[in-house]
């Protein structure tokens, strides 16, 4: 593999700056960038489907309309590589939906992508959730490992136990701005803009407490069924509270739900559920720490499931 001279995808001439090459050399044939907007939704599902991942069209255009991102593109324009990043505010970043061909894994387009990623949304800080094939590329880009990240899916199964004695109800759209300030002090920043279109697609249940949203689980269609996310407690109890009502709905159906928790109530009722661990990854950050969610408390909410794994 051989480098062009050096870009910043903007077309010009190289330069000394560190900025990056428009195309590559990659084996026998020439890889050019373009932007993921500009791209075929089938095109682009082609590409997940090639990497064995659920994301349908409509989980690309979402991602598309809340975030950024590049593509590399063969000589006769098939998707061979992405990689995105989603802006919350204008100093944090997560970044996702970072996929490369498998018969390019290991000739330097990820990379490629991931630079270009890091130049169009300097000045900020980035959580990600790295497969196994992606950890050496991430660390070598100077992200640090934190926590793993269960991946629960399956055949959702009414629960028989007895339900929460908090009550727990539907969300409307008033809810917007209670569920939305919970979510910051879980997550550690504003994802206003996200968590407004989350709510749009989802079907929301939260508990209140003393006439305060306590915890609030949002479940919506993605990949081969459904997924339960971002679900955010101080309490195990009332994690389990606002995720109940989401597997009653979709018995018998495809649920999955991403979580950092492996051991204690809320894991265990997942499990109970009918949902397993189908595979796991690991949240890494640069420059942004990540919240403990042993920490958890009444007053210390936390997030119990992710809303993707791409967006955190």
């Amino acid at each position: 593999m051989s480098e062009r001279g050096l870009d910043d995808g903007s077309g010009g001439g190289g330069s000394a700056d560190g900025a990056l090459p428009p195309s590559l050399t990659v084996d026998a044939f020439d890889v050019r960038m373009a932007d993921v907007a500009d791209i075929d939704l089938e095109r682009l599902q082609a590409l997940s489907i090639s990497v064995g991942w659920p994301h349908r069209a409509e989980d690309w255009q979402f991602a598309r309309e809340v975030g950024h991102g590049f593509v590399a593109l063969d000589e006769i324009d098939r998707v061979l590589a992405s990689a995105m990043w989603f802006p919350h505010g204008d100093d944090f970043a997560t970044i996702g939906m970072v996929m490369t061909s498998p018969r390019l894994q290991s000739l330097g387009v990820g990379e490629w992508l991931m630079k270009r990623v890091l130049l169009a949304s300097a000045g900020r800080t980035y959580r990600l959730n790295a497969t196994r094939a992606a950890l050496a590329l991430y660390r070598s880009l100077g992200f640090i490992g934190h926590r793993t990240v269960f991946q629960f899916q399956g055949e959702a199964r009414r629960s028989d136990q007895p339900p929460s004695a908090e009550p727990v109800r539907r969300l409307e759209a008033a809810d917007l701005a209670a569920v939305t300030a919970l979510d910051e002090r879980a997550f550690g920043t504003s994802r206003a803009g996200l968590i407004a279109r989350l709510f749009e697609q989802s079907v929301g249940y939260g508990l209140e407490r003393d006439g305060t949203l306590a915890a609030f689980a949002l479940c919506r269609p993605f990949g081969r069924g459904h997924v339960v996310g971002p679900v955010v407690a101080g309490l195990d109890e009332d994690a389990v509270a606002v995720l109940r009502p989401h597997v009653d709905e979709h018995d018998g159906r495809f649920l999955r739900l991403d979580t950092h928790l492996d051991e204690g109530i809320f894991p265990l009722f997942v499990a109970r559920s009918g949902l397993r661990i189908h595979d796991t990854v690991l949240t890494m950050s640069l420059g942004a720490p990540l919240t403990d969610p042993a920490t958890r408390g009444p007053d210390r909410p936390v997030t119990f499931a992710l809303a993707t794994q791409a967006l955190g």
